[in-house]
């Protein structure tokens, strides 16, 4: 069971973000606007309304998909709502993580309080009153194409009406048993409601948002862990001066240097002669290039996130100006595919050049130090060498995840549904990068802890990183003779997943500072 913990965030539609997402899927309690449920009943009443007249509005008073120019009965718009949930309640596969629910329930919550969608607002409160009493709908991964997450969203549908299960429950037992137990009633369904339930892109959402802080997490501690580097290897500081990067000044170029010269403040390394060589390889030249790219990423897929969060992506809708019951296709997310795409491959991009570096800290003949970073120098001892094949197995890992998601026509629903983004894959590929990455940083901060520690001049790196260096340093203590670093690098991923490899670091930094 996820820790319920703090105020609730009172959730108005309007201003969810990714960071906002993460606390209430890890656990925070949620309150719908009383402005925003207002919002709900009027432009459900629309709804009502025109069914009654016998107006054509997809979904309510037609069928779905093919079968759109199909009218309804009064009798079929009495059971639709539940026949919708049920039949597309099919994800397949091992559950989706508890976390992740959380978040998509979330994020459609929020949508729903836009009023657009016309649904009934006792839906919204419900979402909220599962979500209060961590009420989680067991679902499979397999289940979304990104035109919509329909199969995903039926079968989360179908545990808050009482009809499938909750993550936690007894084999056999069903949903409405956990809801009887929380004192909790699922509501009547109305026309709209299903369609409501099943037909958004939350979970999509919810995936791009969580793997977007973890995200601006693991470049915080990246940056940590490149400043030890630099240190280690005693490089040279040009490249991040002001005036050399405003010769070219792309995105994310400015904010990560600068980053970096505050970490770096009061460094020996400032000091005229204090660089080895006049030009250092481009693992360590090109550092800020790479890690720009890695923020402009980041904080290009928040502003589609931020419209994705706060926006309605329902079909149809009711403009709240006129009343009017349009169709849409502002459920379907290229743009977020897109961005998720560009910031999978930027993080290929920093993991290459991390090992790269990593490499370059353990070869004499670049970084000065012994060969392997070793502090015995008989033949025997292989000190960090043999971590680097773990090294390269994440990078390859991490290689393999990046590969984008085919974009291909469809041929389902007779073929009316014939575009897809498969959003969720993208996101699903940015989770498993970032559960590889912080291993592989947390082999560069290993690495250039030691190296630190093997210069003469050791005592000399900048102030802002004694933290960092301590903090690793406890987690990895000197090499005298080989051992096993495993424990000690999970240690340390742990805390580059986290963003706190320096623990004296205000983790509001990086490329979502502020949001």
């Amino acid at each position: 069971m996820t820790n319920l913990s703090g105020n609730a965030i009172t959730l108005t539609g309007r201003d969810l973000t990714p960071r906002k997402v993460q606390q209430i899927a890890e656990g925070r309690r949620v309150r719908p606007d009383g402005a925003a449920l207002e919002e709900m009943a009027r432009t459900h009443a629309r709804i009502l309304q025109a069914a009654a007249s016998g107006q054509a509005i997809y979904g309510v008073t037609t069928g779905l998909g093919p079968k759109v120019g199909e009218t309804l009965t009064a009798e079929e718009i009495d059971r639709f709502s539940r026949m919708t949930i049920l039949g597309r309640a099919q994800a397949l596969g091992p559950s989706l993580d508890r976390v992740d629910v959380r978040a998509a329930m979330l994020v459609r919550l929020n949508t729903l309080l836009r009023g657009a969608s016309g649904a009934s607002p006792d839906i919204a409160r419900h979402i909220a009153d599962c979500l209060n009493a961590d009420l989680v709908p067991e679902i499979g991964a397999f289940g979304s194409v990104g035109a919509a997450d329909l199969l995903w969203g039926g079968s989360k549908a179908r545990a808050l009406i009482g009809e499938g299960r909750f993550l936690g429950q007894p084999q056999g037992s069903l949903a409405a048993e956990a809801l009887n137990a929380a004192g909790i009633v699922p509501p009547v369904l109305g026309p709209r409601d299903g369609l409501a339930l099943v037909s958004h892109s939350g979970f999509s959402v919810g995936l791009a948002a969580r793997g977007l802080c973890r995200a601006n997490a693991v470049w915080n501690a990246a940056q940590t862990a490149l400043a030890l580097s630099l240190e280690g290897f005693r490089a040279n500081l040009t490249p991040l001066r002001p005036e050399v990067l405003a010769l070219r000044p792309i995105p994310g170029q400015v904010e990560t240097a600068e980053d970096l010269a505050r970490r770096l403040a009061g460094s020996h390394l400032y000091r005229p002669g204090a660089a080895r060589r006049l030009q250092d390889p481009l693992s360590i030249r090109n550092a800020v290039q790479v890690h720009a790219t890695v923020y402009a990423a980041i904080r290009a897929l928040a502003l589609v996130l931020d419209d994705e969060l706060n926006g309605a992506p329902d079909n149809p809708a009711v403009l709240s100006g006129t009343d009017e019951i349009l169709s849409t296709g502002n459920y379907l997310n290229p743009g977020l595919t897109t961005c998720l795409v560009a910031l999978n491959h930027a993080l290929v991009h920093l993991a290459s050049q991390v090992y790269a570096r990593c490499m370059k800290l353990m070869v004499h003949r670049f970084s000065g130090l012994p060969n392997g970073l070793t502090t015995d120098p008989s033949a025997a001892m292989a000190g960090f060498s043999p971590i680097s094949k773990a090294a390269e197995v994440l990078v390859s890992e991490i290689q393999h995840h990046a590969t984008p998601p085919p974009v291909s026509p469809s041929i389902t629903a007779d073929g009316v549904e014939d575009v897809v983004t498969h959003a969720p894959l993208a996101a699903k590929s940015l989770s498993a990068i970032l559960d590889r990455l912080p291993y592989l940083i947390a082999i560069e901060a290993a690495m250039a802890v030691h190296a630190i520690r093997l210069r003469p001049d050791f005592g000399g790196i900048a102030p802002g990183l004694v933290a960092a260096f301590q903090a690793i340093a406890d987690a990895s203590p000197p090499l005298d003779q080989d051992r096993s670093l495993s424990a000690e690098i999970e240690t340390l991923a742990s805390l580059v997943a986290r963003g706190r490899l320096d623990p004296d670091q205000d983790q509001d930094l990086g490329p979502l500072a502020g949001d």
